[in-house]
């Protein structure tokens, strides 16, 4: 038997064609990255409810990232001998729970204890979600796959995010968590409809997965994203004050360059998949190369409103590539370790985003100006940059 047929015979059957499961898949990442993403827009909203400060109130999205850093081995680890589908409808599941508590909690404590459950299936989630989709198609459409199941979580920036902002303007913040609530079950029955029933791997356990995540190439993809990756969420964090203390743009204007910014996101990751299919590596030196340059041009053009625009789609667009692309990889140097390291990408990209958030800090509080975020975050995608040279020399001397 050849290769293709092989690969052809090992290949997941969804019921109803692969664009409905792909969509499900989708659907649920974007329902978890709007939970992850909206708290952020509706925080002075549920601060003022509960009576606290916002920098109390934030506590909550604190809870949320610790459990999405916890979250992703141990449900890795603890599922690995289930089938994948029936691990993503648990995690759904758990979304649910968390979500539910979340609305009927009324005091700050017993919420944080609710987002910290809601984070948990948060990178684990996202993982198996790629994981799955990748295995419903040929190699030669894998990353335009994995693009297509992650682009819900940057589809979220666009739609999500803003609408849960919207929305507690008009209603209440506990109406936005009953409606993600509702969207899981949604997301529940889409994957138990279009995802197909898989039987767990074959000698794949708890030992096997954390076994594969020691191995130097696993473990150097990981550092790619977490450090690559920080410079993106470090310009992230402070665009908004960039662009109305630097560029003097009005609160009108900062909300459609945020828009045109998660615009590029989209179109980065949807560009980024169908590159991956024709090689991986140039594609991720080429997203990271980019990203330095805009990162640089986004040091240097600020203060122009005009010249910043494009840079608003430009920089995440390259930067984005690097997701889709070392989910990717990983699935190609893991072994049997695959949902555990598909799992931990998700927690680098959570590193990546409290690394990024405080070089980026760092920088403003030592009187450099906003606009050095540019120049930082240029010297975090070079330094990813760097790393993933000498992963795939090493791969190359290993004869991978």
């Amino acid at each position: 038997m050849s290769h293709t047929s092989s690969s052809e015979a090992g290949r997941l059957r969804p019921p109803y064609g692969v664009g409905p499961a792909i969509f499900a898949l989708m659907l649920g990442t974007f329902t978890i990255g709007t939970g992850e993403f909206g708290m952020m827009g509706l925080l002075p909203a549920f601060a003022h409810s509960l009576h606290l400060s916002i920098a109390a109130a934030s506590s909550v999205i604190s809870a949320y990232a610790l459990g999405v850093v916890i979250g992703a081995p141990v449900m890795a680890v603890f599922g690995a001998k289930l089938p994948r589908r029936t691990l993503l409808l648990l995690l759904l599941a758990l979304f649910v729970v968390g979500n539910v508590g979340t609305v009927l909690c009324n005091a700050l404590g017993p919420i944080e204890i609710m987002r910290f459950i809601t984070g948990l299936p948060h990178g684990a989630f996202f993982g198996i979600a790629a994981l799955t989709g990748a295995s419903m198609v040929e190699r030669a459409r894998r990353g335009r796959t994995i693009g297509r199941v992650l682009s819900g979580i940057m589809i979220s920036t666009v739609i999500g995010s803003p609408l849960c902002t919207f929305a507690t303007q008009y209603v209440s913040w506990e109406a936005v968590y009953a409606t993600l609530a509702l969207l899981g079950l949604l997301c529940i029955l889409g994957v138990y409809l279009c995802v197909p029933a898989d039987k767990p791997q074959a000698g794949v356990n708890a030992l096997s997965e954390l076994n594969a995540v020691t191995r130097p190439q696993v473990l150097l993809t990981l550092l790619t994203g977490a450090i690559g990756f920080g410079g993106l969420f470090g310009i992230y964090t402070f665009l908004t004050s960039s662009l109305g203390s630097v560029t003097h743009l009005s609160h009108w204007f900062i909300t459609l360059y945020q828009v045109i910014w998660g615009l590029g996101m989209v179109a980065g990751n949807a560009f980024g998949g169908a590159m991956i299919d024709r090689n991986l590596d140039r594609t991720t030196i080429g997203g990271l190369g980019a990203s330095i340059l805009f990162m640089l041009a986004f040091w240097i053009f600020l203060p122009s409103a005009w010249a910043i625009l494009p840079i608003c789609f430009l920089l995440p667009a390259a930067t984005i590539i690097l997701s889709p692309a070392m989910q990717s990889r990983l699935m190609d140097v893991a072994g049997d370790g695959q949902t555990l390291a598909a799992s931990l990408n998700h927690s680098a990209f959570n590193v990546a985003n409290a690394l990024g958030a405080w070089f980026a800090a760092m920088l403003v509080d030592a009187h450099l100006g906003l606009a050095s975020i540019g120049w930082g975050g240029a010297l975090l995608s070079a330094g990813g940059l760097v790393i993933y040279l000498i992963t795939i020399a090493l791969a190359r001397r290993a004869g991978m």
